[in-house]
């Protein structure tokens, strides 16, 4: 018997995939921090998101622990049925503190709050601004929001205020909301917030941020925290600074009941473990306390090294640091040369970025031995072709 359509129609799109050289699969990395063993042998990862090695802090895990002791491994239903539990309303209060707002409402992941957020505050009559850089979570909230969409050139503040003022004034102007990454995933440069929170806030638009890679900056302007400030979504990650799981926003009471109460990404999705809420909220209080500013510190410091060699433009502002090589098969080559030295760095390649803007995407950590970052950048120094990598469009 002859295979199905659809099973004929998988095999196509997968022989495409490796006619393209683009075939990806998941290795497994047995590691506590950022060394451990791939393919059987030792390795430094410089690829994690893990940017303050809170995932594996004693008072970080020990909160996990005791949360499943408590209520089990799981929530067992989405919040607004059986699945809420007191770890849920701490860690939301927690960041809502954290991030100066009303309240806070916590995803199973950033990817889902994103969803949640754009789907909610969008919709047909709403034009939504969106940065040409925003992380795939973002366009695909866009997207699911039917949203009137219009994209601006990356942190171009006089193309959004172009986009802007076209869409006119008063009573009868489209609600517009302008969304951006503060700090951009595969380049990890920041948005201009400053001029964008000026631009919203005379235009009376509606400004959802996503902070994710938000570790060393950028720190929100006065304009943002103070009175007369445009009206502002913050959304978050509890997998990169917090080292667990889970996504969050934050803003005024009214937004999170509106989105408690409309979210489908939130309604339809079994809560975040008790495990990773309170793990999250350990790191959370880690962060805020003088530990946290010694690690944040730290970080900061390793950035800076970097900076001196070269490798990142002076100034950078996040532990993201891309090399472009240009095409895939450099950008693999190089990858594997530096894993045979220990070192593993990803090649990242279309379509995550575009063709012929393949690179190495390095992620510094304050858990890095300054051992291990001397040796990284002895190794990527011959690989770079230009000390700043200019800004590229992700997909």
């Amino acid at each position: 018997m002859s295979d199905s359509p659809w099973a004929a129609r998988v095999r196509s799109e997968l022989d495409a995939v490796v006619d393209e050289g683009r075939w990806r699969a998941p290795r497994e990395f047995d590691a506590r921090g950022p060394a451990g063993v791939l393919d059987g042998g030792d390795v430094v990862s410089f690829a994690s998101n893990d940017y303050l090695g809170l995932s594996a802090h004693p008072a970080v895990i020990d909160a996990a622990r005791m949360a499943l002791e408590r209520w089990g491994a799981g929530s067992g239903g989405s919040r607004l049925v059986t699945g809420s539990r007191p770890v849920h309303t701490d860690l939301e209060r927690a960041l809502a503190e954290w991030k100066g707002s009303d309240a806070a409402i916590s995803f199973p992941t950033g990817f889902a709050a994103n969803l949640g957020v754009l789907s909610v505050l969008g919709g047909p009559d709403v034009r939504v601004l969106s940065d040409e850089l925003n992380h795939a979570s973002i366009i695909d909230g866009c997207r699911l929001s039917r949203s009137q969409l219009a994209v601006y050139r990356h942190a171009d503040v006089a193309h959004l205020a172009e986009l802007l003022g076209a869409g006119g004034g008063g009573p009868a102007a489209s609600p517009t909301l302008v969304v951006t990454d503060t700090v951009f995933s595969m380049d990890g440069d920041a948005a201009p917030l400053e001029e964008i929170a000026a631009l919203c806030r005379h235009h009376g638009a509606l400004l959802v941020l996503d902070e994710a890679h938000a570790v060393l900056s950028p720190h929100l302007p006065p304009s943002l925290t103070s009175g007369g400030e445009p009206t502002v979504v913050r959304v978050g990650t509890l997998s990169k600074t917090l080292g667990s799981l889970g996504g969050f926003a934050a803003g005024s009471q009214d937004v999170i009941d509106l989105l408690v109460n409309r979210a489908r990404s939130y309604i339809f999705s079994t809560a975040l473990t008790p495990a990773d809420a309170a793990a999250a909220l350990a790191a959370l209080a880690v962060l805020r306390a003088p530990e946290g500013a010694a690690l944040v510190a730290r970080l900061s410091g390793l950035v800076a090294r970097l900076v001196d060699a070269g490798l990142a433009a002076p100034g950078h502002p996040s532990p993201i640091i891309p090399v472009i090589l240009g095409s895939e098969q450099r950008a693999l080559e190089a990858s594997a040369a530096l894993l045979g030295q220990g070192l593993w760095v990803p090649a990242i390649r279309p379509p995550t970025v575009p063709v012929g803007t393949s690179r190495l995407r390095v992620t510094l950590s304050a858990a890095h031995r300054d051992v291990d970052v001397t040796r990284l950048i002895g190794a990527l120094e011959s690989m770079v072709p230009s000390p700043a990598p200019a800004a590229t469009p992700s997909r």
